[in-house]
């Protein structure tokens, strides 16, 4: 095992999990609006969900896309579709009062779990995961690693979003400052759209 290298990809898998993107725009929207307990599901839809990427892709799932490129194509726009809509639920989110009956509600596991396929920050650290550190370890083990390192990272850094937006509740008292918020968290969410256009 290169020691460097799996130092090197700590590193790199810790920047890309705790900088802002969409997960973790959503996240703290989600803790702000519906409270940290809620959240949970959508906290371990994105953790599994992207672990799970990072295995199937470095176990082979990525030939795929090298003999069809058009899928890329598809899952790059279906995500800009399904982002510019969360964005506006997101724009349109106030607070939830303890008797409110919300049909909305937070994200579910299994939607934060398939939201990692078609989205763009998550497909840059899968890339950048399984050909840049692939040599941390023997395959499959570097898989392996690379999954339980995911796993841990993607948990500790979605708790620590999902917690911060929870922790501004009592300071984001009024359904106005509630829906302000959320607003510039929607116009975040639209602009990490930049570097999926400026590659189109």
């Amino acid at each position: 095992m290169s020691h460097s290298l799996m130092i090197a990809f700590v590193l790199f898998a810790t920047v890309m999990f705790f900088t802002p993107g969409p997960n973790n725009i959503m996240l703290l929207s989600s803790g702000l609006t519906y409270g940290f307990r809620p959240t949970i599901p959508h906290i371990a839809g994105i953790t599994v969900g992207f672990a799970f990427m990072v295995g199937a892709v470095g176990l082979g799932l990525g030939t795929i896309f090298i003999a069809y490129p058009v899928l890329q194509t598809i899952l790059k726009y279906a995500g800009v579709a399904y982002l510019i809509y969360l964005a506006a639920a997101i724009a349109m989110s106030g607070p939830v009062s303890a008797g409110q009956d919300n049909r909305r509600g937070p994200m579910t596991f299994w939607g934060a779990a398939m939201f990692q396929w078609v989205n763009a920050k998550g497909w840059v650290m899968v890339i950048g995961t399984i050909t840049a550190y692939a040599a941390i370890s023997p395959y499959p083990w570097n898989i392996v690693i690379q999954v339980g390192l995911s796993l841990l990272l993607g948990a500790l850094s979605c708790t620590a979003w999902a917690y911060f937006g929870s922790a501004l509740r009592p300071v984001l008292t009024s359904p106005r400052a509630v829906r302000a918020f959320n607003i510039v968290m929607a116009v975040l969410l639209l602009a990490s759209l930049y570097p999926v256009f400026m590659d189109a």
